[in-house]
């Protein structure tokens, strides 16, 4: 037993034995301290067995807490993990669709050269003349550049 316990039965059996006929004093003493030990015994048990019983019920309440947000959590999860998806279906949809274009204007481009005509050849009078050629005169000199400053 403990410290303070003993004391407490100690003063306990002092008292009802100074009030008891000296001829059963010790078996008075004796039955006095078992019984206390016994209620003492009995009260620390109800008391750690509600505390236990407690400790249980709140254990329990969190868990059904927990439960209840991990079931919310995961289903907002997935709620976006199937937003993700979808945006990432109509993406590749899309740029899919944009590569069909592109492959068939592709297609119809090479599809549509034609073969040049006698008009589309060029003449004689196409061809630059003397006077068209620029002469030395015509030729950017290094005080026609602009820089960066002007």
């Amino acid at each position: 037993m403990n410290k303070p316990f003993e004391k407490a039965v100690d003063k306990v059996t002092e008292k009802v034995v100074d009030h008891t006929p000296e001829r059963i004093k010790e078996k008075v003493k004796d039955t006095v301290q078992d019984h206390a030990q016994e209620k003492f015994t009995e009260k620390v048990q109800e008391g750690v067995q509600s505390k236990v019983n407690d400790a249980s019920e709140q254990l329990q309440n969190v868990k059904e807490e927990n439960a209840s947000k991990v079931h919310s959590t995961a289903e907002k999860a997935k709620e976006k993990v199937q937003d993700a998806l979808l945006s990432v279906k109509e993406k590749v949809s899309t740029a899919k669709e944009a590569g069909e274009e592109f492959q068939d204007k592709v297609s119809s481009s090479r599809e549509s050269k034609t073969i040049k005509g006698v008009n589309d050849i060029k003449s004689s009078t196409n061809i630059k003349s003397a006077t068209n050629i620029k002469s030395s005169q015509n030729i950017k000199s290094s005080r026609d550049i602009k820089t960066m400053s002007s």
